[in-house]
């Protein structure tokens, strides 16, 4: 398998932040592990209004903000920024202590890059930045054995247009530029009745037809039952992921999701 590039010095000292932090407290605690790892051009802001006005002026690299501010909840500032046209593909990152699974599942289907509890550990802090670099990273596509990445046909299922266009982002950084998205299982049924595909990925939560739903009538009914299936999902049930796992998946993932581990499943997938 490739080996993993990791971030550098100079990726890590032009990064721009814009953090959304009412506790001037939590300001500090946060600046002073973001410095730490060599990132020093930081915009501060304590309400949501505020921090879009700053990332309107000068769009960052990413915005990390809290769940709960004065004004608006961290995702009311999230679902705002990816409603705008200029600003919708800014990496997004949430510190908070919340917990409660349905809060914090709209911040994971917005495409965040990361969710890091509090008190957070400066490595998931440094992944985070790592992903963030990643995802703007204008680096040469991957190099498949098998492949040109450039002749791949892919499949992207995901109620969420968010996640569907943060997914295409990534792919489209490997190199992969025949995407074709659907926004439920029902819609991928029907392409894939009339169209092959060399990859489908998908989320597992969606309307009508679930993820493990599509993936029990690709390997069971349709014409192209091996294709490979790559499945993100921030489904916490074990018993439900391990009837996805046995359905025929051949790799998942959870939400948010690591860009590099996308390029490692699919290295995976095609060895």
């Amino acid at each position: 398998m490739q080996n993993i590039k990791l971030i550098d010095d100079q990726a890590l000292a032009t990064m721009s932040i814009v953090l959304v932090e009412p506790s001037t407290t939590q300001q500090k605690i946060i600046k002073e592990h973001i410095n730490a790892l060599g990132v020093h051009y930081i915009e501060i802001g304590e309400t949501g209004h505020s921090a879009l006005e700053m990332i309107k002026v000068e769009k960052p690299e990413l915005v990390i903000s809290a769940m709960y501010l004065p004004d608006m909840l961290g995702t009311d500032l999230l679902y705002t920024i990816r409603e705008h046209q200029a600003l919708k593909e800014t990496a997004f990152l949430l510190i908070s202590s919340e917990t409660n699974i349905n809060k914090l599942e709209p911040i994971r289907q917005g495409g965040a890059i990361a969710i890091l509890p509090k008190p957070f550990d400066s490595r998931d802090l440094r992944c985070a930045l790592q992903s963030t670099a990643d995802y703007y990273m204008d680096e040469d596509p991957i190099e498949f054995d098998a492949f040109e990445a450039e002749g791949l046909n892919v499949l992207v299922v995901d109620d969420s247009l968010t996640s569907r266009n943060h997914v295409k982002h990534i792919l489209n950084n490997m190199g992969i530029t025949g995407i074709t998205t659907a926004k439920d299982g029902q819609e991928a049924i029907n392409l894939i009745k009339e169209h092959f595909y060399d990859l489908i990925v998908t989320d597992y939560n969606m309307p009508h037809v679930d993820g493990e739903a599509l993936v029990n009538y690709v390997r069971n009914e349709s014409q192209q039952s091996s294709v490979p299936i790559l499945m993100i999902t921030s489904e916490q049930n074990e018993s439900r992921l391990k009837s996805v796992r046995q359905s025929g998946v051949s790799a998942m993932c959870d939400k948010p999701f690591d860009p590099r581990l996308i390029r490692s499943l699919i290295e995976d997938i095609y060895p």
